[in-house]
């Protein structure tokens, strides 16, 4: 996603899609793999064996999800080396250079607002009540390419359940760690730092909505957004904010970073709809990562291809308007 702004990132300091696959298929010839290095120190965690390329340590007590979809998941070197993560850099494979060193733990979470449990919660306190869930996610960016993803988490549902939310909250603000020493790309104008981002109560409350804390069965890598990030597979990726610090519950509609920096192009509900085209760019059509250099693109499936289980979310609602 490329804003042009003072100070801003330029046009020439952006990894174009193609210029990156083309790239992506001579490290493969040569063998090649850039396998996210991270240090957590998180919980559930134990020293254990491998899948192919992967770092870090294996989760334990993971359910399987119904919620998760039947298509074969891209591999660790694609998920953990194609990313867009703008508190590390602007290029795709930013993040897994300049995150190596960022260490997540310990890690709090400030929640405030319209709810009945305010305050500071630590990592643990948020995550280790609850189960984890192994869900199978397709993700859309919205630059016109998608990958499959095997997220581990906890339902956003369970977590705003604890924090108690009141009659009033109509909404929920997330908020990333603002950290410029820890995380370069902040400093950097292109966003207004820190990031946020936010979803109505009735998605936030959806059971696909959410807060991943690992992939592949590990835990999740510095560069796809440790300790903890959102997900939801329904939008496009730039809605699932990485490294959350903050958590509100309002009764306003929050304007999401991308939505201030660029609100002609990027709008609150960001749901995947091939019907609206981006203003730079056709959203009908999508490339999957991972599936070659040659490869020809595919339809782009209304909301991601989960229709069925949040379109009634929107009913009444004008997805052209509104998107």
């Amino acid at each position: 996603m490329l804003i042009k702004r003072p100070n801003g990132v330029l046009p020439s300091e952006i990894t174009s899609e193609s210029v990156y696959l083309k790239r992506r298929e001579l490290l493969k010839t040569a063998g090649l793999t850039m396998a996210g290095a991270f240090a957590s120190q998180a919980i559930f965690a134990k020293d254990t064996g491998a899948i192919a390329g992967a770092s870090g340590k294996e989760l334990t007590g993971i359910q399987k999800s119904p919620f998760s979809t039947d298509q074969a998941p891209n591999s660790w070197s694609d998920v953990t080396s194609y990313n867009n993560y703008y508190e590390f850099g602007t290029g795709k494979d930013d993040p897994v250079r300049y995150a190596r060193d960022f260490n997540p733990m310990p890690w709090s979470v400030e929640v405030k607002g319209e709810c009945d449990k305010p305050g500071r919660y630590n990592y643990e306190d948020l995550v280790s009540p609850h189960a984890l869930e192994e869900r199978i996610y397709r993700l859309r960016c919205v630059e016109a390419w998608s990958m499959v993803i095997p997220w581990v988490g906890i339902p956003l549902a369970s977590i705003i359940r604890r924090l108690e939310p009141n009659s009033n909250a109509k909404y929920v603000r997330f908020k990333t760690l603002k950290d410029p020493k820890r995380m370069p790309g902040q400093r950097r104008g292109i966003l207004d730092w820190p990031y946020e981002e936010g979803l109505t109560m009735a998605e936030a409350m959806h059971p696909l909505s959410l807060i991943a804390v690992g992939l592949y069965g590990r835990e999740l890598p510095n560069q796809n957004g440790a300790p903890m990030r959102l997900v939801v597979p329904w939008k496009y990726g730039f809605k699932s904010i990485k490294a959350i610090a903050g958590i509100s519950f309002t009764r306003k509609q929050p304007r999401s970073s991308w939505e201030q920096s660029a609100p002609s192009e990027y709008g609150f509900y960001a749901n995947v709809n091939p019907e609206v085209s981006h203003p730079r760019w056709s959203q009908a059509r999508e490339r999957s990562i991972g599936a070659g250099l040659f490869a020809g693109k595919k339809p782009t499936l209304m909301f991601n291809g989960y229709a069925d289980q949040v379109a009634s979310l929107y009913s009444g609602l004008d997805l052209r308007k509104n998107y």
